[in-house]
């Protein structure tokens, strides 16, 4: 082998190792995409979407993951859990009173989350590095743990789900450190252990997690900046921490912007004409204004 030919050679083996940490280009318009009918509560359009992706790319773990995302998405919303006052009033989110939830969306966000790991997992056998699948992984622990905790009641459940969420989100921020939509989960779980009572941090334990409430802002704020996909959700989340940090400020400007974001989204307009007209500071203009 000519030394001119080796060289080539070592190059292309180092442009493939390369691709390989980053296995996918990301962000994926299709999901962008649906990601934006989801947030205007086009449940109908967001899932039409993904079909179509699924269909093109059935390898590809993260149009299922998304796929139960919109499931959840929907069922939170019809049984009014994504209200901010649900989100912000701890006695409603410590109720044990439930509102039943619909069997068949139960059944097929189930069926997506399965589908989700099970190519995620087949993926990760052939690359470690496979970011999709990474993050599928991180998606379906994270959304078991919404569904348990929030649908079915079963908090205590769905913190071995938290804490596999955790893991995966670290792992992938080890391998793929430029997936920042992975710090969503860690701000989730700084801001949770944050907010637990002293003696009960000693019983739960996440790993790489202090229970920073600043270190939880700190990351969904990167989120909302560089995230591939979860930039409107940490924009979101933002505002449930503002209200609950008692920053009204803060919390109308990022639902101003969500507002404008996603104007055919009712729920977002309603938080934020009622912490408006609560807080009724001078420098918070209408959405659309």
């Amino acid at each position: 082998m000519s030394a001119r030919l080796a060289a080539v050679t070592l190059g292309l083996i180092s442009f493939a190792a390369g691709l390989s940490a980053g296995a996918v280009k990301h962000p994926i318009p299709e999901i962008k995409s649906a990601l934006n009918r989801m947030y205007n509560f086009d449940f109908n359009g967001a899932h039409r979407i993904l079909d179509d992706y699924m269909a093109g790319h059935p390898d590809d773990p993260l149009g299922p993951a998304f796929q139960a995302s919109a499931y959840l998405f929907y069922e939170m919303d019809r049984m009014k859990i994504l209200e901010g006052e649900f989100l912000t009033d701890d006695s409603r989110i410590k109720s044990n009173k439930r509102i039943d939830p619909d069997p068949k969306v139960r059944e097929q966000f189930y069926r997506a989350i399965g589908q989700a790991e099970s190519l995620a997992n087949k993926r990760l056998k052939a690359d470690p590095n496979d970011s999709s699948a990474l993050y599928a992984l991180c998606m379906a622990e994270g959304m078991k743990t919404d569904y348990l905790a929030f649908i079915e009641k079963e908090r205590m459940r769905s913190l071995s789900n938290a804490r596999q969420s955790q893991a995966h989100a670290l792992e992938l921020r080890k391998r793929v450190p430029e997936f920042y939509d992975a710090l969503l989960t860690t701000g989730i779980s700084e801001y949770m252990i944050g907010s637990m009572p002293f003696f009960v941090k000693w019983f739960i334990r996440f790993p790489e997690t202090e229970g920073s409430k600043e270190k939880a802002v700190q990351n969904l704020e990167t989120v909302s900046r560089k995230g591939y996909y979860m930039g409107p959700f940490a924009r979101i989340l933002l505002a449930i921490i503002h209200v609950r940090e008692k920053r009204p400020r803060e919390a109308a400007r990022v639902l101003e912007i969500l507002t404008r974001e996603f104007p055919a989204n009712p729920l977002l307009k309603r938080e934020y004409e009622r912490l408006r007209s609560k807080y009724p500071e001078p420098q918070v203009r209408p959405a659309g204004g």
